[in-house]
């Protein structure tokens, strides 16, 4: 047997019918899958090489993309938090200094990683053919495998605590 009462106690504070929620998992959902299948696209075919004239040209399209993407993804988060209902715990001082806190190391992954890898490195540029001289291995990667997924894993976390 399994006990759900965790489960039905998350259920309490999680509105799932709310259509920011709705938009916001699938947003989420939806980035990743958007920009790998269109990656993996590219590296078999060439096609938005060949449509945009260089691999460096089409990189930088679905860079412009994907950040575009991530922008609607970051709205609907926002919405969706407004909407749901807050812990009583979580409504405090201290629960938001945290967030904070969380939400400026992420922030600082972020930024880090996508200075180490530049505009290509960081969009997905290996499946267009631009390959980078060596493997990163300064900071942030000296400390983490993947800390781009971590930092905005970080940010979004820390955005939920405040």
């Amino acid at each position: 047997q399994v006990d759900v009462t965790a489960m039905a106690r998350l259920f309490g504070y999680v509105d799932v019918t709310d259509s920011g929620f709705i938009a916001a998992v699938l947003s989420i959902a939806f980035n990743p899958l958007f920009w790998n299948v269109v990656a993996r696209w590219e590296h078999k075919t060439r096609a938005l090489s060949r449509v945009f004239g260089s691999p460096r040209a089409a990189c930088y399209c679905l860079g412009a993309v994907i950040l575009m993407l991530n922008c609607v993804r970051s709205h609907c988060f926002t919405e969706a938090m407004k909407s749901q209902p807050k812990l009583e715990g979580l409504d405090c001082h201290w629960a938001y200094y945290l967030g904070l806190a969380v939400l400026a190391v992420g922030t600082l992954f972020v930024i880090s990683s996508f200075l180490a890898l530049g505009f290509t490195g960081t969009f997905l540029g290996d499946y267009f053919g631009i390959l980078m001289e060596a493997k990163v291995t300064s900071f942030p990667f000296s400390i983490l495998d993947n800390p781009m997924y971590w930092g905005s894993t970080a940010v979004y976390l820390g955005w939920s605590l405040m």
